[in-house]
């Protein structure tokens, strides 16, 4: 399962200025969802309501390098959970994590 975050974005009524984008790669099902903010208790929290608790706990989470994804809180959830958390390393050539931007891109 891969998670990227989009925006800032002008705010919603709801006061939400970015997307959490996660996405299946075996099943490649998208999951579109607008948070307030970056922080990793937000994006942690919206994992576990919105995918997790419908789906189930991915194997394997795959992210950039934000630091919200770094933090002891979201290593934590994901130690706790049994998940093995990857990261994008910088190179030339397309990374995993070009699929979940070019959905991003293409809504």
């Amino acid at each position: 399962m891969a998670l990227d975050i989009l925006g800032p974005a002008p705010g919603t009524t709801k006061g939400n200025r970015y997307v959490l984008v996660l996405m299946d790669y075996s099943t490649k099902w998208p999951e579109a969802i607008p948070i307030s903010d970056q922080e990793a208790s937000t994006v942690a929290e919206e994992l576990v309501r919105s995918w997790i608790s419908c789906y189930d706990v991915p194997m394997i989470l795959h992210s950039d390098q934000g630091t919200n994804y770094n933090s002891a809180l979201f290593t934590e959830m994901c130690m706790i959970l049994g998940i093995l958390k990857t990261t994008e390393r910088p190179r030339y050539i397309p990374s995993p994590m070009a699929w979940s931007r070019h959905l991003i891109e293409r809504y």
